[in-house]
């Protein structure tokens, strides 16, 4: 990764198209090279939860679950992520390259924090990873559900059948259309890969036609994603349920779609929306993770629009 100050040209064309350009540059010391302060050390060693984005050994990106008893994401040093864990049998980032971009995304649901550490990916193996920071920074608390999360007895990391494909089942529709959470990975050709949190009401993410899209809400005006997004379309996203286990993955392409203010389905009034569509699903191993009741966000908009007759 190289060229790490300030943001990046899709980032800034989104911020100008949204009419923010004065509001994120205030933030754009959020993005510039930074270390894991003590604060995120601490943070980082209670967790229980994150995600990676990367690329597999076809080159196909993909966003993963990564999970651990508190201690698995350790800071080594100020500017190094340990990750005592690796993908498990069956994940499609299973067996990942190093020396590759990876962005991680840390949440903590119970108490709606997060953190986003980017880098570059040194070290790869089945007993865990290691992430050299490049960006590391916290994000607001919308739109997250909050939700205490505690091990599942007995989820083994090798057990589960896994299927593949390259489009969705009645299943998988379903679950996406269930969820209130899910995580998407975006890259960019210079600084590299992202995963961020998206969230909202059960709802929220549409299907049609085997396709996906879900309004964009209104956030910190860095538009990190979109700003990914308008440079290269790979995306990659996640679903988990959290009641079952259940993990679905999707790698494909998203494009983002500015439409008027207000129409269906545009649920937070920011004219814009996100279409993907799949090219490879693979309906993984059940997260080892479980929650048992969800207190939605304050911040979810309601949904303006059943997601079967929304139309841009």
């Amino acid at each position: 990764m190289t060229d790490t100050a300030g943001f990046h040209e899709g980032e800034l064309a989104v911020q100008r198209r949204a009419g923010v350009s004065a509001d994120a540059a205030r933030l754009a010391g959020m993005v510039a090279p930074s270390r894991l302060s003590g604060g995120a050390e601490r943070f980082l060693a209670e967790r229980t939860f994150a995600a990676i984005t990367a690329r597999d050994t076809g080159g196909s990106l993909w966003l993963s679950p990564l999970t651990g008893p508190p201690g698995f994401l350790h800071v080594d040093a100020p500017t190094t992520l340990a990750v005592r864990t690796s993908p498990g049998e069956g994940d499609p980032l299973r067996g990942l390259p190093a020396d590759q971009p990876a962005g991680v995304i840390v949440v903590e649901f119970a108490t709606r924090r997060r953190l986003r550490v980017n880098g570059t990916l040194s070290d790869a193996g089945d007993d865990g990873l290691r992430v050299e920071v490049e960006q590391a920074y916290g994000n607001c608390p919308r739109y997250i559900q909050a939700r205490r999360l505690h091990s599942a007895p007995g989820t083994s990391r090798t057990a589960a059948p896994v299927r593949r494909g390259t489009d969705l089942a009645p299943d998988d529709v379903d679950l996406i259309r269930r969820s209130d959470t899910f995580l998407l990975g975006t890259t960019h050709p210079s600084r590299g890969n992202d995963a961020s949190h998206r969230g909202g009401a059960p709802g929220f993410v549409r299907v049609e036609d085997g396709r996906l899209w879900w309004p964009d809400y209104a956030g910190n005006n860095m538009f990190n994603t979109l700003g990914n997004l308008r440079s290269d379309p790979d995306a990659a996203l996640l679903f988990c349920d959290f009641t079952t286990g259940r993990t679905l993955h999707l790698s494909g392409r998203a494009e983002v779609e500015w439409t008027r203010p207000g129409v269906p389905g545009d649920d937070d009034r920011t004219g814009r929306r996100v279409h993907f569509t799949p090219r490879h699903v693979v309906a993984g191993r059940p997260l080892p993770l479980r929650a048992d009741s969800v207190a939605p966000s304050p911040d979810n908009p309601p949904l303006t629009a059943p997601w079967r007759t929304a139309r841009p």
